[in-house]
C-alpha cells in the first residue's frame, strides 16, 4: 500500500521493497498473490492453463476434455498410502496425484497456508475443485489462513458450477493464543459458510482423522455434503483418544488412562460409528476411490439445489 520510505517515516521500521510487498511476501505471508511466475511468458502460460479448467461464464457447465485415463484405473499403492501409525504424516499431494486424470492438477496458492491444498483437476475429463488437508504441514490442522484460503476457493468453485472434492485428514483447529485473539472462530466460520451455501456437487473422502469442529467444517453431511465416503483408516470423533481421556479421566492413574485410551480407540478410531449414524455413506477401499468419485459425479451431474431467496448472504467477513 505504501513504500519503505513512508513506513520508515510513520513507524520507524526499515524494510526493503521486496520484504514489504514483493512477490515472495505476497505469495507466502499475506496471501495477496495466488501464484508467482518466473517471467511474463511463464505467467501467460500459467493463465492459459488455468482458463482451460474454467467455463466461459457462470451460466455454462465447466469444460470436459478427452482423456484416456478411465475411471477403472485401480492403484493398489493407495491401499498402503496412509501409515498405520496415526501420528506419522503422509503427503496429500500423493493422494491427489493418484486420483485425478493423468496425475495432473493445477494447485492454487501452493506457498501460502500450506496446511491445506486447493487445486483444479479433472476426473474423466470433468473439471473439479479439490480441497485437501495436508498432514505434512501443522498435521493438517485448520488455522486462520487455511480457513480463508479454502473458503474463497470453495466459493469460486460454487460460482462457476465446478464440483468440489474434499479430502479430509484434520485433527482439529490449530490451538493457541495467537489464533484465538485473531479470530479463528470468525475466520473458521467462513469456510463453514462457504461449504454450507455451495449448491454444486460436494463429494467428501475422509482418509484418516476427522476430529471435532474441523471435521464438521470440511464438507461433512451436516453442511449438505452429497456423498461422504471414508477409508478404513478414518477416525471420526470429537477429538483424539489421548486428549479426550486426559479430560474425562483427569486425575486418574496411568493404568486407568491407558485402559480408557484403548477403549476410546476401539470405539472411535474407525468410521463404523459415524457410518451407523448416517454421517458416512460408505466405507471404501482407497484403491476404488477414483471409480467411486467418477460414479458419484455422474449421479450428481444434473443436481439442482436452490438457496432461499434473498439479496445476499451474510458471510462472517
Amino acid at each position: 500500500i505504501t513504500g519503505p520510505e513512508v513506513v520508515k517515516t510513520v513507524t520507524h521500521e526499515e524494510v526493503s521493497f521486496d520484504e514489504l510487498g514483493g512477490a515472495r511476501t505476497h505469495s507466502t505471508k499475506s496471501g495477496v498473490a495466488h501464484l508467482t511466475c518466473e517471467n511474463d511468458i511463464d505467467a501467460l502460460m500459467r493463465a492459459r492453463t488455468l482458463f482451460d479448467y474454467l467455463p466461459l461464464s457462470n451460466s455454462e457447465k465447466p469444460p470436459r476434455r478427452y482423456t484416456s485415463d478411465t475411471r477403472n484405473r485401480f492403484d493398489a499403492s493407495m491401499d498402503k498410502l496412509v501409515p498405520e501409525d496415526p501420528n506419522v504424516p503422509y503427503d496429500m499431494h500423493d493422494v491427489i496425484t493418484k486420483l485425478v486424470d493423468d496425475g495432473d492438477y493445477y494447485e492454487i496458492m501452493p506457498k501460502y497456508a500450506q496446511n491445506i491444498i486447493i487445486a483444479f483437476a479433472r476426473l474423466e475429463g470433468r473439471t473439479v475443485g479439490v480441497v485437501g488437508n495436508q498432514p505434512m504441514c501443522s498435521a493438517g490442522c485448520l488455522d486462520i489462513d487455511a480457513s480463508v484460503k479454502a473458503a474463497r476457493f470453495v466459493r469460486f468453485c460454487d460460482a462457476f458450477s465446478i464440483p468440489i472434492i474434499t479430502l479430509v485428514d484434520v485433527p482439529g483447529f490449530l490451538p493457541g493464543v495467537d489464533q484465538e485473539h485473531n479470530g479463528i472462530i470468525r475466520h473458521g466460520a467462513k469456510l463453514l459458510y462457504a461449504y454450507a451455501e455451495a449448491t454444486v456437487p460436494k463429494l467428501t473422502v475422509i482418509t484418516r482423522k476427522a476430529y471435532g469442529g474441523a471435521y464438521d467444517v470440511m464438507a461433512s453431511k451436516h453442511l449438505r455434503g452429497d456423498i461422504n465416503l471414508a477409508w478404513p483408516s478414518a477416525e471420526i470423533a470429537v477429538m483424539g483418544a489421548k486428549g479426550a481421556v486426559e479430560i474425562i479421566f483427569r486425575g486418574g492413574s496411568q493404568e486407568t488412562q491407558a485402559r480408557e485410551v484403548e477403549k476410546y480407540e476401539q470405539l472411535f478410531a474407525n468410521p463404523l460409528t459415524a457410518a451407523r449414524r448416517g454421517y458416512i455413506d460408505e466405507i471404501i477401499k482407497p484403491s476404488t476411490t477414483r471409480l467411486r468419485l467418477c460414479q458419484e459425479l455422474d449421479a450428481l451431474y444434473h443436481k439442482k439445489l436452490a438457496n432461499p431467496p434473498k439479496k445476499h448472504g451474510n458471510i462472517p467477513l
